[in-house]
């Protein structure tokens, strides 16, 4: 693609803002996810939403777009140049793209490239796994401890990039560890407002929540629902996980049931995918702070990722809303 415009991030798209409608750019990123649909009148259509470390947008790519056939061969994670010309649609950034170009895999190595498409936890992943070990070690059980690690043993170098989600919240490298520790944070400052919560299972049980998820997710640039995520879900797996290795423990009979149900219920409905209520003080525990750092996970992510000229984020589907973005003004002197 010669004589082509400067490469520009997602970053850079958003901070143009609607007063850059028309204007052409060229950029380079992962498919991070590509379905084909249906239109009314019977025409095959690409919905596409394409990202780097900064960010995400949506697209529309119509059956008669030149770019059309590059996308539907490439599929999910491919990298891919573009170039076309900024448009919004209801308020979001929706660019009309008119040539595209898969890379290839040997292009795939430049220095820099994956670093600048693959979006990280903002915390350094090596601080937060020293941080996280330092929570298994606070575990004072030691059948309930061996539990945990006995997890991590077997599943630790997966669970340490993994992502939280494909989309809803921590849905980044490194974002299922992020999580973690957070929860495990807002566990251990809230425990002393409620003695009625066992310390050691409660922290466990954040500390095996999500496990499931490092079985549940895979792929390198674009994160997709495994085989077994798909027939079982994380929390069936998660659950499978501390079963194995709390027998193998010799963990207590009442506290691995207890255990694996607070894995089971963290979810927290049904439709959420739980696979019961929580019934027990550690499993209401767990579940609301899993929710509550589920909810702020996706308001530090919109807050980082904040366009310049909006006051109000697109609308996020786990709020049911957008987010007020723009910074609270200072108080007077």
């Amino acid at each position: 693609m010669p004589d082509s415009p400067m490469l520009s991030s997602v970053r850079d798209l958003k901070a143009l803002g609607t007063e850059a409608n028309g204007r052409p750019f060229a950029a380079l990123l992962v498919v991070k996810k590509l379905a084909a649909k249906t239109a009314a009148n019977g025409n095959t259509f690409l919905s596409a939403e394409l990202g780097d470390r900064h960010g995400s947008f949506g697209c529309t790519i119509f059956g008669d777009s030149p770019v059309f056939d590059v996308f539907k061969s490439s599929g999910e994670g491919a990298v891919v140049r573009i170039e076309g010309k900024v448009e919004y649609y209801n308020a979001r950034l929706s660019p009309r793209i008119n040539k595209a170009q898969a890379l290839k895999e040997d292009e795939l190595g430049a220095p820099g490239l994956i670093d600048n498409l693959v979006e990280l936890a903002p915390e350094n992943a090596d601080e937060l796994w020293t941080e996280f070990s330092s929570f298994i070690d606070a575990i004072s059980l030691v059948e309930l401890r061996a539990t945990v690690r006995g997890v991590f043993d077997e599943i630790g170098e997966t669970f340490r990039w993994s992502p939280a989600a494909v989309a809803m919240h921590h849905a980044y490298r490194h974002g299922l560890l992020e999580h973690t520790v957070h929860m495990a944070r807002a566990c251990r400052a809230l425990l002393p407002i409620y003695p009625e919560v066992d310390a050691d299972l409660a922290l466990a049980g954040i500390l095996l929540h999500d496990t499931g998820k490092a079985i549940e997710y895979e792929g390198t640039l674009a994160t997709k629902r495994s085989r077994r995520g798909i027939l079982q879900g994380h929390v069936v797996l998660g659950y499978q996980l501390a079963r194995k290795h709390g027998i193998k423990a010799k963990l207590d009979a009442d506290r691995l049931e207890r255990l694996e149900h607070i894995i089971l219920s963290h979810q927290g409905e049904p439709e959420w995918g739980a696979a019961v209520y929580a019934a027990t003080p550690e499993a209401v525990f767990v579940s609301m702070i899993d929710n509550l750092d589920a909810r702020m996970g996706m308001v530090q992510r919109a807050l980082r990722q904040a366009d310049d000229h909006a006051e109000f984020s697109e609308r996020l589907p786990g709020l049911n809303s957008a987010l007020l973005t723009r910074k609270l003004t200072p108080p007077p002197a």
